[in-house]
């Protein structure tokens, strides 16, 4: 009991002490906090050259107030230079530091009172400024006097000025712009990656994808080219990072169409390609002149930044409403690339339009920010769409594969086909005569024979049948043209095929059962006809066992004929089922010689239809031979 007394004793007593200290934190931290200045006053230099070399301490005249919230005052015609005065509070901050997160400007200068404090000076068109600049303690009540100049349109503190502790405000400052690097980094890396990949790709897909890469490593550029951590903590890569933003960008917008192309199309007059041609002449123009610039010293600067920011902003803005109708109007035909891109490109379009419009509208005094997560979905679609096609491209070539090696199989049969048919061609009728001589004789001796004699004869002339009727096998598979072609009814056909094969299923323990729907017509020789039904009516009836049963079904559909021999017998594996009708292939007969079915394909293919069969082992067989249907002949009663 008192071990338990001692610890919530203890226990109390630390609460109370972390209490007090938080409390003596936040009182600490309360009296140390930043301060924000929302409020200052500005003075326009003169007309002339202003070096800023002489602080306005004195001067109570021509000063205007100015309000974070409304951000910096429009800069009157022919002025280039202002100044700017802050009243810094007194406060007890041990480190003191003001911190101004964008401020425009090519050349600054900053006093605490008369003392300069910070000075820098750029030569390169990149007017915005990050800036964290110590204090003393001295320094704390005194007036800060900022001098500023520009070529451009803006000038001035763009939002607050914060007055705190050095250690707290050098965290924001070191974090300003640094998530568009880290953004700029992940573009560039994803541009590499799927560039090396486009080696693999094939010649239709290495345009899009080399395409899709510029696009992705032109965003990359402009956002770490565009951050102001690189002018703050690499003010020496200044003019080569303005260099490289300005190629990023003319190599993007081209970049963006073309893709837009190779997706979509040309659109409508192929107004597609004729706007990207003229952003790849208006891209070479603005490098030349970069170059021109480079090489005069920047004398050309002010033309350059008309040519290459103010009319590229404005054919900025053209392509995006240009793509986005192509877009609207492609999403509307139902095509899902289009809907994807819309969505993506829509989002990017509509925030750079937006973002460019209010720039114009500030007359400069905007820094685009938006735009740079708006591509990351805009990219992120046109991975999705990549991708989508790379996917389809892939089921395209296994579609294909399958098919190729279907007609492969096709090919190998028909070479056996040939080959069996000049075989048949080239023998037959060599082996039928002598074979037609030998019986007579045969048949003559048999006549005039007794006893055992008499019957070896009879045997040897059963076989002698029996190769003669292999040989007219080999007679129809090799010439399966029909000397003589007439109408056929499918209903006649198919009862006289009954009606001869319905004893042999009756002798087999089975079962056969006749159904023909409709008046029925097919153009081809009746005794091939029949020929190649009993074939597969026989196979039927040799497949099967006890309670077996047959059933023939015909029909017409559309402008073919339908006829079904379905049966209940053994059945077939897979792979005996795709061997059907190959030379000398037998499903399940040893005695077979497998010309049967090769003959029944040879006279259904020479009426112009085709057989197909379903099986499975254990379940039967089902052919399914189909037939273009003829006209009935008049007076048939149809």
């Amino acid at each position: 009991m008192r071990l338990f007394a001692k610890t919530l004793h203890l226990t109390i007593v630390l609460f109370v002490l972390c209490t007090a200290c938080g409390a003596f934190q936040a009182s600490a931290a309360g009296q140390h906090a930043p301060r924000e200045l929302t409020s200052w006053q500005i003075q326009w230099g003169s007309p002339g050259e202003d070096t800023g070399q002489e602080v306005p301490l004195g001067e109570t005249q021509g000063w205007i107030e100015a309000d974070a919230r409304q951000g910096t005052p429009e800069l009157p015609k022919g002025i280039s230079s202002a100044w700017t005065r802050i009243t810094l509070p007194e406060s007890q901050y041990t480190s003191p530091a003001v911190y101004i997160k964008t401020l425009y400007a090519l050349h600054v200068k900053v006093y605490a009172g008369e003392r300069l404090i910070f000075e820098d000076s750029r030569s390169y068109i990149h007017d915005n400024y990050s800036m964290l600049i110590p204090l003393s303690t001295e320094d704390l009540g005194k007036t800060l006097y900022i001098w500023t100049a520009t070529l451009q349109d803006r000038i001035g503190i763009k939002d607050r000025v914060i007055v705190g502790e050095h250690s707290d405000l050098l965290k924001d400052y070191s974090k300003n712009g640094l998530a568009d690097i880290v953004l700029g980094g992940a573009f560039l890396f994803v541009a590499l990656v799927l560039f090396v990949c486009t080696f693999y790709l094939s010649k239709e897909y290495f345009s899009i994808a080399t395409a899709l890469s510029l696009v992705i490593a032109s965003t990359g550029v402009l956002s770490i080219t565009y951050s102001p951590f690189t002018y703050t903590f690499f003010s020496y890569l200044g003019p080569v990072s303005v260099v490289f933003f300005d190629l990023a960008l003319l190599s993007l917008l081209p970049a963006l169409t073309f893709l837009f192309e190779k997706i979509f199309g040309s659109g409508k007059f192929a107004i597609i390609r004729r706007f990207r041609k003229f952003q790849v002449a208006y891209s070479l123009f603005c490098i030349a002149c970069l170059i021109l610039n480079i090489l005069s010293g920047n004398r050309l600067v002010e033309f350059y930044y008309f040519v290459s920011a103010t009319i590229v902003g404005f054919i900025m803005i053209l392509q995006f409403i240009l793509l986005i109708a192509c877009v609207i109007l492609f999403s509307l035909r139902g095509n899902k690339d289009a809907i994807t891109f819309a969505l993506g490109f829509g989002t990017a379009a509509l925030t750079g339009a937006v973002e460019l419009a209010w720039y114009y509208y500030r007359k400069g005094n905007y820094d685009l920010i938006y735009w740079k997560w708006a591509l990351v979905v805009f990219i992120l679609s046109l991975i999705i769409i990549l991708g989508r096609r790379l996917a389809l491209n892939h089921q395209q070539v296994v579609k294909y594969s399958r098919e190729l090696e279907l007609f492969n199989n096709e090919l190998q049969r028909s070479e056996k086909m040939e080959i069996i048919s000049e075989l048949a061609a080239s023998v037959a009728h060599e082996v039928r005569n002598p074979l037609q001589v030998t019986r007579g004789f045969l048949q003559l001796l048999s006549e005039k024979s007794s006893g055992d004699e008499q019957k070896y004869l009879f045997m040897a002339l059963s076989e002698l049948d029996r190769a003669s009727n292999i040989i007219t096998d080999f007679l129809t598979f090799a010439k399966p043209e029909f000397e003589k072609i007439s109408l056929l009814s499918v209903l006649e056909e198919c009862k006289h095929i009954e009606s001869i094969m319905l004893p042999l299923c009756h002798l087999n323990g089975g079962k056969m059962v006749l159904e023909v729907t409709g008046d029925l017509w097919v153009k081809g020789n009746s005794s091939k006809f029949k020929q190649a039904f009993i074939n597969m009516i026989k196979n039927s009836i040799e497949s099967l066992g006890e309670d077996g049963s047959i059933h023939i079904k015909a029909y017409a559909k559309g402008d073919k004929v339908f006829i079904h021999i379905k049966d209940n017998g053994a059945g077939m594996d897979p792979g005996v089922l795709s061997r059907l009708g190959e030379p000398y292939f037998s499903s399940n007969k040893t005695k077979g010689t497998g010309l049967g079915l090769m003959v029944t394909f040879r006279i259904i293919e020479a009426m112009g239809g085709e057989v197909r069969f379903m099986s499975s082992k254990g379940a039967g067989t089902e052919s399914i031979t189909i037939l273009p249907l003829a006209e009935a002949p008049e007076g048939s009663g149809s």
